[in-house]
């Protein structure tokens, strides 16, 4: 099983961090709620996930929602050299179509790239543009894509521009836990 190949190029990641656990403090607005004490534990254990998986990115674009900043600080801060973010409004509740959008805007010097965004439009935006997958990562979206979940998509392009539904390898699906501290 390989990315599919849709065109000359490098092989390319799309690396996609949903959120880790929020709070829902009352009286909140939605956009600026933050991170729970499970996602503040969760977040880092990310972070360092994806440098043992060798999945840092070269750039990565933010929701601009509280708890997507705090959760991509807190797992860049499990890195020496963090890339450039960039920090979008149209990650946060973006249906899949939206998020393709955004992720076709990528530079094409940029090979891995890592969105941090929400439900249901991670989870719908992976299925979608995942062809196949390795193993049975593919179905275990299907069943749940978790707070922290990290799913990688492999595929082979001239550039983000070319990215499409179904050219791309879904490589694995990590869920990491941070360690809770009584």
């Amino acid at each position: 099983m390989s990315a599919a190949r849709s065109g000359a190029g490098p092989l390319r990641r799309l690396v996609v961090l949903r959120h880790a656990k929020s709070a829902w403090p009352e009286g909140v607005p939605d956009h600026a709620r933050p991170l729970g004490p499970r996602g503040r534990r969760d977040a880092p254990a990310a972070g360092r996930a994806l440098a043992e998986a060798d999945l840092l990115p070269d750039l990565a674009v933010c929701s601009t929602a509280l708890r997507a900043r705090q959760t991509w600080e807190l797992a860049a801060a499990e890195w020496g050299t963090p890339p450039p973010v960039r920090h979008e409004r149209r990650l946060y509740a973006a249906a899949p179509y939206d998020l393709l959008a955004v992720a076709r805007e990528t530079p094409p010097e940029v090979e891995t790239l890592l969105l941090v965004g929400h439900n249901p439009g991670l989870e719908d935006l992976v299925l979608m543009l995942a062809r196949d997958g390795v193993g049975d990562a593919l179905e275990r979206v299907r069943v749940k894509f978790p707070t922290s979940a990290i799913a990688v998509l492999a595929w082979y392009g001239p550039g983000w521009a070319a990215l499409a539904p179904g050219t791309a390898l879904l490589t694995s699906l990590i869920v990491p836990r941070g360690i809770r501290k009584d």
